[in-house]
């Protein structure tokens, strides 16, 4: 790691792409932690790379985790280890100099969205809620998530990012100026392709560490930060958990290094896609709830009791789920799949509609009362019954986002979703993260 800018907490890395040749429609594959309670999917990825280099030979996808023993977990973990080794001996992984790659992703949703691969300093992020440091979490951390990855992260020697990474850049100063730079001249292109199983396509243009576009990234980064009230930088959007993960596995390491060690070692700098919240192509779509087990009449009796000092009212149909009203009150759509009424709380505790509404949720959670969380309106209203009644909830700002997080320190779980699955992150970008 050459270029460490420790006041912005990020460095250039070393970047590791496959060697040119590589069929890469078959070398990049979407994130981990997708379509797990859809085997098939996985399924149909294993046809169309068959014994082509790919990354799926370099990670564990999530459908197995709980669905394989630990001795055969244990098998796919030695054969991933074993691959990244093949890979980088047979020189199907090249490093490059240190520096950044500008991509732009294209999908059946959105004509483009631009992104900054970088390293982010892992000794300057922290998940716990109500932190101020550059790097912060965006939603509840769940510590049981994080023992099972480290076991995976700590037996390879490089890391594949699926973590997205947001920056509050209104005036579009640091990616799109890059972007445009580099995209003018074919010479730094280093990848452009399509992405398997509907995931678009996507192409990457280099620059070093030492060029004019490079300094002009680290100089934009610098005037977020300065413009920032309490230092907060970087939100993460996707991918919590396995930063969080990173975090811990560089924790482990770091015991026993030297100070000079500690600021040089390629694990404490985690490889990240950088994206600008005010994107055009980054959707920002709510999750919304269906709870099993509650009628109308129930929901009534329970919430006036729960928000009884926040001035809690049922009213009819003619509403809609909506955020931050003149009067201060938050508006939450519900319907039994026939009829919808509005919950309106006229006081609200909570900055969000979605966290005032999962707060009384949790309260009444039985075993004859549980929650579900879904994507898509026409989805929740396919499933709302007289006994299961479905939550819409309003869209997320974008332009309150940043100052949500710095308010309440995370949003509540399953707060919101970005984009669609299959425009999540494919693994094409590698970092080595041992000596």
């Amino acid at each position: 790691m050459n270029s460490i800018y420790s006041d912005i907490a990020i460095a250039a890395p070393k970047i590791l792409l496959p060697k040119k040749g590589t069929d890469l429609s078959k070398w990049a594959v979407i994130a981990c932690d997708q379509f797990t309670s859809e085997p098939e999917y996985w399924n149909k990825v294993e046809e169309t790379v068959g014994n082509a280099p790919s990354t799926l030979r370099m990670f564990l996808p999530e459908v197995y985790l709980e669905k394989e023993s630990p001795e055969q977990i244990d098998t796919r973990l030695s054969n991933i280890a074993s691959s990244i080794r093949g890979y980088i001996d047979e020189g199907i992984l090249t490093e490059m100099d240190p520096g950044f790659i500008l991509l732009d992703r294209r999908t059946k949703y959105n004509e483009s969205r631009k992104g900054l691969m970088l390293a982010l300093d892992l000794e300057q992020y922290d998940f716990t809620p109500g932190n101020k440091s550059r790097i912060r979490a965006t939603e509840g951390t769940v510590l049981s998530r994080i023992p099972p990855r480290v076991r995976i992260r700590e037996r390879a020697p490089i890391e594949m990012p699926h973590i997205m990474v947001l920056i509050n850049d209104p005036e579009k100063t640091v990616i799109e100026p890059a972007f445009s730079a580099l995209s003018s001249d074919s010479a730094n292109l280093v990848y452009d392709t399509d992405l398997m199983s509907e995931g678009g396509h996507i192409r990457g243009f280099y620059t070093s560490q030492d060029s004019k576009v490079a300094e002009g990234i680290v100089s934009a980064l610098r005037g977020l930060l300065a413009s920032s009230d309490d230092g907060f930088l970087f939100a993460v959007g996707d991918g919590n958990h396995s930063l969080a993960t990173a975090k811990k596995h560089w924790e482990n390491v770091r015991e026993g290094l030297s100070e000079e060690a500690r600021t040089n070692h390629p694990a404490r700098y985690c490889l990240v896609e950088i994206v600008n919240i005010h994107d055009d192509g980054l959707q920002f779509e709510p999750i919304h709830r269906v709870t099993f087990g509650l009628t109308k009449e129930k929901l009534t009796e329970a919430a006036k009791a729960y928000f009884a000092d926040q001035n809690i009212e049922f009213k009819n149909a003619g509403a809609f789920a909506k955020e931050g009203c003149a009067d201060g009150s938050q508006t939450i759509l519900v319907t039994d799949g026939n009829e919808d009424f509005t919950m309106v709380i006229g006081k609200p505790s909570h900055t969000l509609a979605v966290g005032s509404l999962q707060g009384f949720l949790d309260s009444i959670e039985s075993d004859s009362i549980h929650t579900d969380y879904i994507h898509g309106e026409d989805s929740v209203r396919s499933l709302a019954a007289a006994d299961k009644l479905g939550f819409l909830l309003p869209d997320v700002s974008k332009n309150s986002f940043f100052e949500t997080i710095s308010k309440e320190g995370v949003f509540p779980r399953k707060t919101f979703s970005m984009g669609e699955a299959v425009e999540k992150r494919y693994y094409l970008e590698a970092k080595k993260i041992c000596l």
